[in-house]
């Protein structure tokens, strides 16, 4: 068994290398095992290995005398959903996310609680002493909370305008329901990669990539649109493009949906996380609410939501978090219809939205690829250098180093074997500065590592 698939905040790996049929279903009998035998709810995305995958773990949850559900290809929030109306003890997204199609994972609740760091820790040891599954087809009870869903986002939203919307779901799961439920809503759709194909034909499908905004760019120019909203594989990661082409960063949404939100909700707690721009902290903190940073994960940031009070919650990825209103899980398509409900009601175009914010020089997520057994050990090697240089940086997650006019961060990633950069600063001759010396000290730890 592969150990390094148990990461942080699910487990994921190459579906036919790391996610073998022994694996999986010890994975769930030992879920089994947390459900106390009672109720574990499978939802799926629409990657081909989601079947297998779901056959196996069902096979080792039912092998610890548990009732299975199967609530078929949906979206993580529709899993999420379910998770919270139909009370299952444990809960199950089989899905690889943003990561390429040859990829798949779970992620996991007990109860309404994600399951993370030591929790997954913890289930990797059970498994590595857990005996051979008996192999047996197990029975699963079909169900749907597709329609249930949809009831409830459309139970919430009355536009008082149609919009123009293009809609790039880069053929992963959730486009054809974001598609139903806008024109159903009134609006005009022009839907590109809507179709579910987990092999992904068209693009990629993660909207922090520049490149695969490409298409939804040009298509909202071209077709005059209000704004194009894109997603990632299983649609609880949010990009929007604004009317003309432009991408709005997963920390300017934030600053648009805050700002709506701290006007009923004065004082309100809202977090973001390190990769954050300094607008938003400064942005909140100036129209009454309460700034909070925290490090970068879905699982940290609505385990802190609870702890905090918080109402809003949002990350760079596109990651975007209600409890106002709503059950404080990531939703892109909900995130979309709170976005969407400030753009009716705005007496400019979806650009004007984020014309009160500074401009400032900034980098999207610059990801390079780095072994995951050697990821952690550089950026601590990168902390220990800025010690001795006495910089000012804080360690939230990773590094985070305050420069003259801005920042520079350095995290590696709990997802992918990736390390994660970004910089921000007033002018571009700062940015590309402040990059350089962050390379140059990343360089100088490879050597010393």
């Amino acid at each position: 068994m592969n150990r390094e698939i148990f990461r942080k905040y699910d487990i994921r790996g190459v579906a036919e290398r790391d996610l073998d049929n022994d694996t999986v279903s010890k994975l769930g009998f030992v879920l089994g095992k947390m459900a106390g035998g009672g109720v574990v709810a499978i939802g799926r995305d629409c990657r081909p290995s989601g079947i297998r995958l779901r056959d196996q773990l069902a096979r080792g949850a039912a092998a610890a005398g548990c009732r299975i559900l199967d609530l078929g290809e949906q979206t993580t929030p529709m899993t999420y959903f379910a998770a919270y109306t139909l009370k299952p003890d444990v809960t199950v997204m089989i899905t690889g996310s943003h990561n390429p199609a040859e990829y798949n994972g779970f992620k996991t609740m007990r109860g309404l609680h994600t399951l993370w760091g030591d929790a997954i820790a913890g289930i990797r040891t059970t498994i590595e002493t857990t005996a051979k599954v008996k192999n047996s087809i197990p029975e699963m009870e079909k169900i749907s909370v597709r329609e249930a869903y949809m009831d409830r986002l459309r139970s919430e939203f009355a536009p008082p305008v149609s919009l123009k919307i293009a809609v790039d779901a880069g053929n992963g799961t959730g486009g054809d329901c974001a598609v139903d439920l806008l024109t159903q809503l009134g609006h005009r759709v022009v839907p590109l990669f809507c179709t579910p194909d987990g092999t992904f034909p068209n693009h990629h499908p993660d909207p922090t990539v520049m490149k695969n905004l490409e298409v939804l760019r040009a298509t909202v120019v071209r077709e005059k649109c209000d704004l194009g909203i894109a997603f990632d594989g299983d649609a609880d990661r949010l990009g929007i493009v604004d009317e003309n082409g432009d991408v709005i960063f997963g920390d300017r949404i934030l600053c648009i949906l805050a700002d709506a939100l701290l006007i009923d909700n004065p004082g309100a707690t809202i977090i973001s996380e390190v990769k954050a721009s300094s607008v938003f902290f400064s942005d909140v903190e100036a129209r009454g609410g309460r700034a909070l940073m925290l490090p970068t994960g879905h699982s940290i940031i609505k385990e802190g939501m609870l702890r905090e009070n918080a109402l809003l919650a949002g990350e760079m990825s596109g990651h975007i978090f209600f409890r106002d209103r709503y059950y404080g899980y990531d939703d892109a398509l909900y995130a979309t219809l709170r976005f969407l409900e400030i753009a009716e009601k705005a007496s400019g175009p979806v650009s004007s939205l984020t014309s009160h914010l500074p401009p400032v020089m900034a980098t999207p997520e610059i990801r390079e690829e780095c072994d995951d057994s050697i990821k952690f050990a550089l950026v601590e090697k990168v902390k220990q250098i800025l010690i001795k240089r006495n910089c000012t940086f804080n360690d939230i997650d990773g590094v985070r180093v305050e420069y003259r006019n801005g920042w520079g961060l350095l995290r590696a990633s709990n997802t992918q074997p990736v390390l994660v950069m970004r910089f921000e600063a007033g002018t571009l001759d700062q940015l590309k500065e402040y990059e350089q010396e962050m390379r140059t000290i990343l360089h100088t730890a490879r050597e010393e590592l």
